[in-house]
């Protein structure tokens, strides 16, 4: 398995570039990306919190063994810096680099290999903090206990947590619903009726 160490840098720039509606457009980003030596460049127009991104998916594909995934911005590519990092993985495990022209990041430089290892430790820094915070809650309200009336299966406070990691799209809502103890089903009913006014 390779590692961000292994990745040559030798093929070709390929850039890819997103926008979050249809009132934008990614023409910034493809004159930067341009610019930078991309050969190809792919577009797409997408929400930033969105899993399905059709063009990102075709970028990765058609990247090959010494490629360099070029990007405008850090946050044209990933959802949040866990998914970020994953994504730049990824690649490095394909031997393909990464940059991000706007903070200057290139993974197949010595110093861009380790700026991206200090933000996956970050990436699992934040990760251990919200499980660590997540836990603890829990642990508190089972101290102090209820009285009288059976005890609801999700509780405002593991109601909070739930909206809080969700809000913070670093887990799933399977992992979400696992941490606070309620199946997947529960945890889209309090959200459907919290959005309808009903909580």
């Amino acid at each position: 398995m390779r590692g961000l160490c292994d990745v040559p840098g030798m093929g070709n720039n390929v850039g890819y570039a997103r926008v979050s509606t249809t009132d934008q457009d990614t023409a910034l980003q493809t004159d930067a990306l341009d610019a930078a030596g991309c050969i190809k460049i792919f577009t797409e127009t997408a929400s930033g919190a969105l899993d399905a991104r059709p063009k990102l998916a075709a970028a990765l594909d058609y990247l090959r063994e010494g490629d360099v995934l070029c990007v405008w911005r850090l946050d044209r590519l990933g959802r949040s810096v866990r998914h970020l990092t994953e994504v730049v993985n990824t690649l490095a495990e394909r031997a393909i680099g990464f940059r991000s022209l706007t903070e200057g990041i290139d993974t197949t430089t010595p110093a861009g290999k380790l700026i991206f290892h200090i933000f996956a430790s970050l990436a699992e820094f934040e990760r251990e903090i919200i499980r660590e915070r997540t836990y603890a809650g829990l642990a508190a309200a089972r101290a102090r206990g209820r009285k009288g009336g059976r005890r609801p299966k999700l509780t405002p406070g593991k109601l909070e947590t739930a909206r809080t990691l969700y809000a913070g799209k670093q887990h799933t809502v399977a992992q979400i619903a696992d941490i606070v103890g309620v199946s997947r089903a529960t945890l889209y009913r309090h959200f459907e009726l919290a959005a309808a006014g009903q909580q």
